[in-house]
């Protein structure tokens, strides 16, 4: 606490003291701060405002709010079961105003060309911003805050002398955050889209999406209801009644940003945006109109925030984090935050621990969430991709867009809906998407799933051993219908490291053969696959679990390259090919594919991702020629396409070839996705059956953004764009997540490879989880027996019948 000598700083609230001015992470307050100062009257705010003086009626707590409380944008929010528990939990009253407050409704729309698709089981509640506002003003008041509506909170710093604690609330134009912005190192992100919060006086009977598609582009309508409809008839169609008759709904116009200006939304008045936009979906609203507080179209911001405190000044809701609007989680992420952060005052001794705490249990929280929201937003931002879909399957694609809702998910909600998307995908009855065959060529796989190329580094010379006659073996026996070999390299030179496979020699490939035989013969309807590679200038390096990328420390070999760039500072720089070489390896690889052919694989796959020798010359980061084999990436594209067509030249004509690309380079002026639907293309021209659609690992100082299945949009938007079959890889996990990416049409198959080190029969029991047994995943005979979940604890105890009271 400050001394009493202290005196106020000007503006101090009477009967405060001023307090001394502190460095962030040197300042311990209070765990249970006397004096707290709210800024911002948003639903996070207000609710943070009332928790603590709930918690402590003698605190002192004073919220500012610029504008007056009876003023606010939007129309209605949704939350979940999930918030709403924690606030029942953390003050009834609040939560017993809300319920009774609450629309409820458990279906979804999906309208598209004019087909409505209904999905149900969702359970959503949603209620008028308004009334919420109400709500957690009327509770701030009746625990005694000091509410200033439409006053302008002083400046944060010197709330942060007079006050134990700053809890700026003030959103996504956030004033605090601005002021501590080398604190709180704060990424603003501008998305693709415009969007116009509207609303109409009637209510939904659904969560609706309905799309347009206009000659200027496509445009999407959100709308979801808010009010319930007052006792009584009202219509269903035309004219709108009043507010009280006919309830109301939140509706949102969004579309991309040449689409708003091709139909000319930049140039017209604001109100005659929102009767344009009530014309465009005149179905979806039965003719009535649509009205605004302010006609402001708007783009998204996604606010990421690096630290979200500062000695005694923490951010919270929009101010530290955004989500997208289709993913309905601004307010509950901003009450969620104010739940944790009061937890977290009453748990920990001090303040700097418990904004620390704060901060470690609601980051995880909003990072998930705000990747789901991205990936809603993206496919919002590209649903002219989709629109060419069947109905039924761009509905479940839209459903299933975040990632977070998923098949087995919707078949639990709705198992109607999802058999219909299931019978149009063309699942036999029974069958889970992943076990419906896929041909390529000559050759049916009999289910989806692949086993990823992983390196084993455990070759001696070359040679594959028992090591990779068990890793593959295995796997075939696993259950997968296409099983990769990892990269297998057609020179000494294009090794990555000592322990790398090859195929430049009889011998490798006689090995090979050995592997090929055993999955033919044990595990007959499972194909293998190669993998022919050259590691470039990533090549010469120790094996991974001794150093991974770096250089060996004696017996190195010569590097060669599209350019002579290293991979990483202290790597052996290594010498630019010229046309006499370039023609060398291409019979290299010619040769190493007339072997696998030979050895008996199936299917051969050319690796030109991840920073090896042909994807360093389709990159712009690695490939600095001035030749014809660099500058545009139709020059860049000549070198790989020359081996490709030396492969495919000697590759037997029924079996596939695919192409494994790096979809971006995530690093600044790399390959983009749009470069990745145009490589894929070429390859597609020049026969090649899919694309591998992987990314990164071209460049040491990438920064990719990893989550669940993040890589499949890259495979998403080249299969859409490219018409071309696609892998999908990249932290695909479960069999559920393999159903749902092949059901909404973003992959043709999917590739994993540590689910497969954790558990070799991983297919084999996805399809044991999932109560299929057929076809698409056949038990090895000596394996029937496990072909069902051990029984575990004892199963002859008697059920309970009697409740005896002592």
């Amino acid at each position: 606490m400050a001394g009493a000598l202290n005196m106020p700083a000007p503006g101090t609230p009477p009967g405060t003291t001023a307090r001394p001015a502190h460095d962030g992470p040197a300042y311990d307050g209070p765990a249970r701060p006397a004096r707290v100062a709210v800024v911002g009257g948003g639903p996070g705010g207000l609710y943070t405002a009332a928790l603590l003086k709930r918690r402590a009626p003698d605190r002192r707590v004073t919220l500012w709010e610029r504008t007056p409380f009876d003023r606010t944008f939007g129309f209605g929010v949704v939350l979940s079961d999930e918030t709403l528990g924690g606030i029942e939990h953390a003050d009834p009253a609040v939560h017993d105003a809300l319920r009774r407050n609450f629309v409820r409704w458990n279906d979804v729309d999906v309208v598209h060309r004019g087909t409505r698709h209904t999905c149900e089981g969702h359970g959503f509640a949603a209620l008028a911003r308004k009334h919420l506002l109400e709500i957690l003003h009327t509770r701030c008041h009746d625990l005694g805050v000091d509410l200033r509506p439409h006053t302008e909170a002083p400046p944060v710093e010197r709330l942060a002398r007079t006050h134990d604690l700053v809890v700026a609330a003030d959103g996504v134009h956030s004033a605090t955050r601005e002021t501590y912005a080398r604190v709180f190192r704060p990424q603003v992100t501008t998305h693709r889209c415009r969007y116009l919060w509207l609303a109409t006086d009637f209510a939904f009977d659904a969560f609706r999406f309905e799309i347009a598609e206009t000659e200027h582009g496509v445009m999407q309508l959100h709308g979801y209801p808010y009010a319930h409809p007052s006792p009584g008839p009202h219509p269903s169609t035309g004219p709108a009644g009043p507010p009280d008759r006919s309830g109301a709904s939140t509706v949102i116009v969004e579309m991309r940003e040449e689409v708003w200006r091709a139909a000319g939304f930049d140039r017209v008045p604001p109100r005659e945006s929102v009767e344009r936009c009530a014309e465009i979906f005149a179905d979806a609203l039965g003719g009535r109109p649509l009205r605004s507080d302010d006609p402001a179209w708007t783009t998204f911001r996604t606010v990421v925030n690096e630290r979200w405190s500062h000695g005694n000044v923490v951010l919270l809701g929009d101010a530290a984090h955004t989500a997208h609007f289709s993913v309905g989680s601004g307010t509950k992420l901003a009450v969620e935050d104010a739940l944790a952060l009061t937890a977290c005052l009453e748990e920990q001794p001090d303040l700097r621990a418990a904004l620390t705490a704060y901060e470690e249990e609601r980051k995880p929280v909003v990072a998930s969430t705000q990747r789901a929201a991205r990936a809603s937003l993206e496919w919002f931002e590209n649903l002219a991709l989709y629109v060419d879909q069947p109905p039924r399957r761009f509905a479940f694609n839209l459903l299933t867009r975040s990632r977070r809702v998923t098949h087995d998910n919707l078949r639990l909600r709705d198992a109607r809906f999802t058999g219909g998307v299931e019978r149009e995908f063309g699942c036999p009855p029974g069958t889970p998407p992943m076990f419906t065959p896929l041909r390529l060529r000559g050759l049916t796989l009999r289910n989806r799933v692949v086993v990823s190329p992983m390196d084993l580094y455990s070759a001696a010379d070359g040679v594959p051993g028992d090591l990779h006659l068990v890793h593959l073996g295995a796997r075939a026996l696993g259950g997968a219908g296409l099983v990769m070999t990892e990269m297998v390299c057609v020179s000494p030179e294009g090794r990555i490291t000592p322990g790398c496979a090859g195929l430049y020699t009889g011998r490798q490939a006689e090995a090979w053969r050995r592997i090929t035989r055993f999955v033919h013969e044990r595990a007959p309807g499972t194909a293998i696959g190669v993998q022919l590679g050259h590691s470039g200038r990533k090549g010469s390096t120790r094996l991974m679990w001794e150093g991974m990328d770096e250089p060996l420390p004696d017996g190195n070999w010569p590097l060669v390259a599209a350019s002579p760039l290293p991979y990483k500072p202290g790597s052996q720089v290594p010498r630019e090919l010229g046309r006499a070489r370039l023609t060398d390896l291409r019979h290299q690889f010619a040769a190493a594919a007339g072997r696998a052919a030979r050895a008996g694989f199936d299917l051969l796959e050319l690796h030109c991702a991840h920073g090896y020798l042909l994807s360093g010359f389709l990159s712009p980061l690695t490939n600095r020629r001035t030749d014809a084999y660099g500058g545009p990436l139709e020059r860049r594209l000549r070198f790989p396409l020359e081996v490709f067509d030396a492969v495919r030249a000697v590759w037997p004509e029924e079996r596939p070839m695919t192409v494994r690309i790096s979809a971006t380079d995530w690093a600044d002026g790399g390959t983009t996705a749009e470069d990745a639907v145009e490589i894929a293309r070429a390859f597609a021209a020049h026969g090649a059956d899919a694309i591998d659609v992987s990314t990164g690992q071209v460049v040491a100082d990438e920064e990719p953004e990893y989550g669940r299945s993040y890589q499949t949009p890259f495979a998403d938007r080249i299969r859409h764009e490219a018409r071309v079959p696609v892998i999908a890889v990249g932290a695909i996990s479960s069999w559920d997540d393999v159903n749902s990416l092949l059901l909404a049409g973003r992959a043709d198959l999917c590739a994993l490879a540590r689910p497969h080190l954790y558990d070799p029969h991983w297919t084999l029991h996805a399809a044991a989880e999932q109560g299929y047994d057929g076809p698409g995943a056949v038990w090895p005979a000596p394996y029937r027996a496990g072909s069902r979940p051990p029984r575990t604890g004892r199963a002859d105890a008697p059920k309970q019948r009697l409740t005896l009271e002592s």
